[in-house]
């Protein structure tokens, strides 16, 4: 049986199924094609996380939202092949500045070829997106730019921290629209846009992505504490080794706050302490997982 949706789309048809199965696949071939160099060094750095696999999440909602207009549309799969790329990049650049060790289950590009190897390969990947990106047209390169920005944005913010008076968990939500759901939210709107689907439709789609990437980092930020590396594939407590309170530290201190708990207390001066010490991490780590806020 097939049930009929929002905009006439079906939410059970195997035909949409099958179509999304073969842009997955076409995106995976563009993957390795876009990371291939001259260089050989350069190639098995540029795939080191393409090959360790991942979600393709982003991939997923270019293929999901072309169902909205044209599904076989030519720029489709390129598009989702630069914002996977872009995703890629953020990821080495990110292991970076959190010291991670461990990526999607295999060492991360900075622990296997130092901070140095890492950083330029992400640009690599950057370059590589962009100029499939400029045959996608000048809009495509707007939206992608307008997104980056808001991504990179997002990123200082985190960094930075809220502003004197600014309400924590404001001032977090807007991180993560940021730094996550500014690519979740080009995601759909390239699918859409590509596929030659409504504008009303393409807006609500981009929307709609926006508050899906909150959702997913929200969940994110809390597998960060509360998985192990086997889990998750990253290294564990990321967050709180560089001092980046999510949701359920800032649950904890609004607790601590309102109600005065002496373990709530103590937790939060644990947290505030330097949590580069591999024991003291870990004991914050195993104090927040076992307590209420997350």
């Amino acid at each position: 049986m097939t049930v009929v949706g929002p905009f006439g789309l079906s939410v059970r048809d195997q035909a949409v199924e099958a179509d999304v199965q073969a842009g997955l696949a076409a995106v995976e071939e563009g993957l390795l094609e876009a990371t291939k160099s001259e260089v050989p060094f350069i190639t098995e750095a540029a795939q080191h996380l393409v090959k360790a696999g991942g979600k393709r999440f982003r991939p997923l909602l270019v293929m999901l939202a072309a169902q909205f207009g044209d599904p076989y549309a030519p720029g489709i799969v390129p598009s989702a092949v630069v914002v996977e790329l872009t995703h890629l990049a953020t990821l080495y650049h990110d292991d970076v500045m959190d010291e991670a060790a461990v990526r999607r289950g295999v060492a991360s590009a900075n622990t296997r070829w130092g901070n140095s190897v890492a950083v330029l390969t992400g640009d690599f990947l950057f370059a590589r997106a962009s100029q499939i990106l400029a045959d996608l047209g000048p809009e495509a390169v707007r939206v992608q730019a307008l997104a980056f920005e808001r991504l990179v944005t997002g990123q200082i913010l985190e960094t930075a921290g809220p502003q004197d008076g600014r309400d924590p968990v404001d001032h977090y939500l807007d991180v993560l629209g940021g730094k996550t759901g500014s690519l979740v939210a080009v995601s759909c709107r390239f699918g859409a846009m590509m596929s030659g689907a409504d504008e009303t439709v393409v807006d609500v789609l981009t929307q709609y992505g926006e508050r899906l990437g909150v959702a997913f980092q929200l969940a994110d930020d809390v597998l960060d504490i509360a998985s192990d590396s086997h889990e998750s594939g990253k290294t564990p407590g990321t967050d709180l080794r560089e001092g980046i309170a999510t949701l359920p530290v800032l649950r904890l201190r609004e607790r601590a706050a309102r109600l005065g708990l002496p373990e709530d207390v103590a937790l939060c001066e644990l947290l505030d302490s330097d949590l580069t010490d591999d024991a003291r991490h870990a004991e914050a780590l195993a104090a927040l997982r076992a307590h209420p806020a997350l």
